[in-house]
């Protein structure tokens, strides 16, 4: 599968953005592990995904970079007030369920790689770090955007994308990661 067929089916999708990027280019700062630990989406701590178990902001920035290119995605949603936790869930969990339908069209596609979402994975509820578990789906899970410390702004600013859509407009970015 090449990448502008990627990008085809990510418009497929609905996304309203999908670009390939090198990793190279892609910006992290440990400045954003604090977006983690305020665990104001209350995973931190119980997910395998999220901090302090998916790794240190180098951890995250290195299996990023252990690969050449990205695929970003981006979801545009119509919620006029960004703190309506009863209007984001659901817009970042249908942000990810598109995500991973395409993953796994690249995946059958000749294309291996990993997801990073616009939240910590919620394959599991609760995840089965919980319980002291292990993940029943480690080729499927991933981790957010703040995790991994990527500066979304300037990704977006990278890729031409918007990153502040307007009044009334939240955008929500992920990517596939691949070679």
């Amino acid at each position: 599968m090449t990448e502008q067929e990627m990008i085809e089916l990510a418009l497929a999708e609905n996304f309203a953005g999908a670009v390939v990027v090198d990793t190279k280019d892609i910006v992290f700062d440990p400045i954003f592990r604090p977006c983690c630990e305020e665990n104001l989406c209350g995973q931190y701590g119980i997910n395998y995904t999220c901090p302090p178990d998916c790794g240190s902001p180098e951890d995250m920035e290195r299996k990023i970079r252990a690969h050449k290119k990205a695929l970003v995605l981006q979801t545009i949603w119509e919620i006029p007030d960004m703190t309506d936790n009863t209007a984001v869930k659901p817009a970042k969990k249908a942000h990810n369920a598109a995500q991973l339908r395409l993953a796994k069209k690249f995946r059958e596609g000749g294309v291996p790689g990993f997801l990073v979402g616009a939240s910590g994975c919620a394959l599991c509820s609760p995840c089965h770090l919980k319980n002291g578990e292990p993940c029943p789906h480690p080729l499927e899970r991933y981790s957010c955007m703040s995790a991994y410390c990527i500066f979304v702004q300037k990704l977006a600013e990278h890729c031409g994308i918007d990153y502040d859509c307007g009044p009334g407009l939240l955008a929500f970015f992920g990517m596939y990661v691949f070679d």
